[in-house]
């Protein structure tokens, strides 16, 4: 068999091992294996599955090397698949749901329907994704946990990565649950935050945030940043904002950055930047979710971000390339 034929069956015997893993979330296989093996027909008892159904899964997750057979019939959960528990720090459970919801994985088989219309196929049966999530109240729970986790390496670059110095206040634009936001106030002591989101949003980062004691540091605030942002503040983060708008969606959030910011203000973008080349990108692969998920929603390499910039009225100051793949984007308000 060619390297070509080796690549392609691969990307699809990726898609049956997805729908197992999936399997083992949804049912949480995980949580139940957690304190020791279990026979295939206990743990079908315990999940409400079917035992002949779930073997076959269970076969297929030895292979994957997620759980292990430990007698004729019994099977244990492996060091590579404690991550899918739920009670675990940084767990991947709800990632896992979240990305095989019912409209996300429409979204994603139906891409073919995508590239022929030009939009979104999820768009067209759900809406658009943020009111479907504003109106699934479960889906915007693992949506939220999703990104948070998701977000983890993002986080630790930007942390260690970034000197924050000189910011005393930072304006999470869409900062979401607030998880990016209560990472940079607690490694900066004297900076506050701001954190601008839905209503339906700002509700889950209430809690987010007091449970990491940052509630008097940071002030939450109910909005739409196509309206406008909080003023008067000196730096403002759009973290895994900006990708999901089309370029002249993308230039109005930035616009009101832009007249919302100190005059020595800085933006501070931070996204997963593609190369300008070919070379196989971890963005690249993103991109076909952005794709299939968003109208408009793109993934861009650095000169793109700097022509959005400069629509703004910003210049792009400099790239910070960040560990986990991400880059932090640096921008200050272009001279008059």
């Amino acid at each position: 068999m060619r390297h070509s034929d080796d690549l392609l069956w691969s990307a699809v015997a990726d898609l049956s091992r997805f729908a197992a893993l999936l399997t083992m979330a949804e049912l949480g296989l995980a949580d139940e294996l957690a304190h020791g093996p279990l026979g295939a027909a206990d743990l079908a008892g315990r999940c409400e599955a079917d035992p002949d159904a779930l073997r076959r899964v269970l076969r297929e997750l030895a292979a994957m090397g997620l759980v292990r057979r430990t007698g004729d019939d019994r099977y244990d959960l492996t060091e590579r698949g404690t991550p899918l528990r739920s009670d675990v720090p940084g767990s991947l459970r709800s990632s896992i749901q979240m990305l095989g919801e019912e409209s996300l994985w429409y979204a994603m088989g139906n891409l073919p329907a995508t590239v022929r219309a030009g939009s979104s196929a999820l768009t067209a049966r759900y809406g658009l994704l943020y009111d479907h999530l504003a109106a699934n109240p479960e889906t915007s729970r693992l949506f939220g946990e999703y990104m948070a986790t998701r977000a983890i390496p993002f986080i630790e670059g930007l942390v260690k990565g970034y000197d924050f110095r000189g910011v005393h206040s930072l304006v999470d634009v869409g900062g979401g649950r607030g998880h990016v936001l209560a990472a940079v106030l607690e490694a900066n002591p004297e900076m506050r935050g701001v954190l601008l989101d839905r209503e339906h949003v700002i509700e889950q980062a209430r809690a987010a945030l007091a449970a990491e004691g940052l509630t008097d540091r940071c002030e939450l605030v109910p909005g739409d940043f196509f309206r406008s942002v909080p003023a008067g503040h000196d730096a403002y983060l759009l973290g895994s904002v900006l990708h999901n708008w089309d370029d002249d969606d993308a230039v109005t959030i930035l616009r009101n950055v832009r007249e919302a910011m100190d005059p020595a203000g800085r933006v501070l973008v931070l996204e997963v930047v593609l190369p300008e080349d070919d070379a196989p990108h971890l963005g690249k692969d993103l991109d076909m979710r952005m794709l299939a998920v968003f109208d408009g929603g793109t993934e861009r390499s650095g000169s793109e971000y700097g022509a959005l910039l400069s629509r703004a009225g910003l210049t792009l100051s400099r790239v910070v390339e960040l560990e986990g793949a991400a880059s932090l984007i640096e921008a200050v308000a272009s001279a008059d």
